[in-house]
């Protein structure tokens, strides 16, 4: 299964025209298609960028001095 996110626009006659890339083949396929409100060009740009998340440091320290993170430190036999 692939996902193209895509700007399309409806013609009065309410049909649209999509432009694959090269690397589908022709076919039949199950096509799903979402419509959303009407997008701005400018929108576009920040709608796509992916939202940074600010962490704060806080140091917690290791639970045990000697803890290495081993396997067997891990899990129970």
């Amino acid at each position: 299964m692939k996902t193209i996110e895509t700007v399309v626009n409806v013609t009065p006659e309410r049909q649209i025209t999509v432009q694959l890339p090269p690397d589908i083949p022709a076919g039949e396929y199950q096509v799903v298609i979402v419509l959303n409100e009407s997008v701005k060009p400018g929108q576009l740009a920040t709608k796509n960028q992916a939202k940074r998340f600010k962490f704060s440091a806080y140091p917690v320290g290791l639970i045990v001095d000697n803890f290495t993170f081993r396997r067997e430190d891990l899990y129970d036999r």
